[in-house]
């Protein structure tokens, strides 16, 4: 066989001897890799010497190499007016990119205004942030960082409010340690409602504290000016009424109580008591609004996947059948551990979590969904048949149509009656992902009942018995989890601060 020879001898050349800007642009992406910044001006001064055309991203990676030689953000530096010749130089290079007339893109406005905020001009930094749009360069989060972080560090407290606000009509969600930099300003400023604010807006964001957070947290109660706020009087009926419709946890009201704050580290017995006050924590679920708007999401993905089988039937039968408080996945624990290549679904491990649930909820029968086809191929034998029709006629099971996949069935039952479901499916398949994350994994952890057979005997494994949140009391007191390494739940330390 012939072979061709396809390489072309001008590649060859020029791959031997390549243009001063290919040259230029190999050079520099090494000393971005190596972080050199001394090897990249000097390249950059050779390249202007040269009349070397640059385009935006030699830009970016010159100033972003300026821009790193800096303090992080995030630490106690940061905000400083600082002398470094790397920031003029990367001011100088911005200048000279916009002379030339390239727009700037959202890296490029990152790290000038990590140069502005190192200057000690935040305000420059955020006007940076302010004024994007005219580049059409959309902001992230480390896009307003610089200004955040520097305006909290001067204690500029108001001004840092503006940039949140800012950051939160874009779309932003901040993280912990924006609204730690945040606490700690409200904190050191006395901005009690602040304070509240961020405390809330920490507990909806992270399960567990870092222990700097954790700190500024503690230096707030530790405070003269903690001590004083607060009310002496409150409805108590409305503030627990508040927290079941907050789905626990939270009352969000404001501070209840006054007097010096005892703060301690304490630890959570597997029961959800604190070891130190004795309060028994909550399972923290979604709220009620959270709750409709679930429910919601999951009938419509389910109409629009189900239209066949008229998932609204299922919706106004379930309207009309509600006193439930579990529901049962019916495949998923028939079929655990069975051999799937004899078709195995054991009716008898169905049948002991269907009494085990009916008989530690006063007797109340759980929802078994099952899909038709399933029920039809068990009916086939007379033991199956009588079983399963002793259920329905008692109103514990619904079989969900040909056609139809069953998931959306027992996940929409369980959701919209607030109720338990029985289940080891732990919701990764592809028709979950439509659910997104912001209150599935938490309604997860409320609602979920896992189980085991061991020797044939049945194990259910009930939530936990509390939730790994900051939490409110409704007589004032604040526990909240500290990140850590722990040889289990029980060894957690929490801050307890009681009045």
């Amino acid at each position: 066989m012939e072979v061709v020879n396809c390489t072309n001898p001008q590649t060859k050349k020029r791959k031997k001897n390549p243009l001063p800007e290919g040259q230029f642009y190999y050079e520099l992406g090494t000393c971005s890799k190596n972080n050199d910044l001394a090897g990249a001006l000097a390249l950059y001064e050779t390249a202007v010497s040269q009349s070397l055309r640059l385009n935006h991203n030699h830009y970016n990676i010159l100033i972003y190499l300026c821009s790193s030689s800096l303090p992080d953000l995030s630490s106690p530096e940061a905000g400083d007016a600082v002398e470094n010749p790397a920031i003029d130089k990367g001011f100088s290079i911005y200048n000279q990119m916009l002379e030339k007339g390239i727009n700037p893109t959202e890296a490029t406005i990152t790290a000038v205004s990590r140069l502005a905020a190192a200057k000690g001009d935040s305000d420059f930094a955020f006007e940076l942030v302010k004024t994007m749009g005219k580049y059409n360069a959309v902001p992230r989060l480390r896009t307003c960082d610089p200004a955040l972080f520097a305006f909290c560090h001067k204690m500029e407290a108001e001004k840092a409010y503006s940039v949140e606000d800012h950051m939160v009509s874009l779309g932003i969600n901040l993280e912990e340690s924006e609204l730690s930099a945040l606490l700690k300003v409200s904190v050191e400023t006395g901005n009690q409602e602040k304070v509240y604010s961020y405390l809330h807006k920490l507990r909806n964001c992270v399960r567990c504290t870092s222990v700097k957070t954790s700190d500024i947290i503690e230096s707030w109660f530790s405070s003269k000016l903690g001590s004083e706020v607060g009310c002496l009087n409150w409805d108590e009926n409305r503030i627990k009424s508040i927290m079941l419709k907050n789905g626990g946890g939270f009352h969000g009201q404001g501070w209840l109580g006054k007097g010096k704050w005892v703060v301690s580290r304490s630890t959570v017995s597997s029961k959800g008591c604190c070891c130190n006050c004795g309060q028994r924590l909550d399972c923290v679920d979604i709220d009620r609004v959270e709750t409709e708007k679930f429910a919601e999401m999951i009938a419509s993905l389910a109409m629009k996947r189900e239209a066949k089988s008229n998932f609204s039937d299922f919706q106004a039968w379930l309207d009309r059948n509600s006193n439930y408080v579990a529901i049962v996945d019916g495949a998923n624990v028939a079929l655990h551990q069975q051999n799937f290549a004899d078709g195995g679904f054991s009716i008898s491990q169905l049948e002991a979590v269907v009494k085990e649930l009916y008989e530690t909820s006063q007797r109340k029968w759980p929802l078994i969904i099952l899909h038709n086809k399933r029920y039809r191929s068990l009916t086939a034998n007379p033991s199956n048949r009588k079983i399963l029709d002793w259920w329905r006629a008692q109103g514990a099971l619904y079989t969900t149509p040909n056609g139809s996949n069953d998931d959306w069935y027992w996940l929409y039952a369980a959701v919209k009656l607030k109720c338990s479901l029985v289940t080891n499916d732990e919701m990764r398949d592809h028709i979950f992902e439509f659910l997104g994350s912001s209150f599935f994994l938490k309604w997860k952890e409320r609602h979920q009942v896992h189980y085991t057979f061991v020797k044939s005997n049945l194990r259910l494994k009930m939530p936990p018995s509390y939730s790994l949140v900051i939490q409110e009391s409704e007589k004032g007191s604040w526990h909240i989890p500290v990140e850590g390494e722990f040889a289990d739940e029980t060894s957690r330390k929490w801050l307890c601060v009681t009045r």
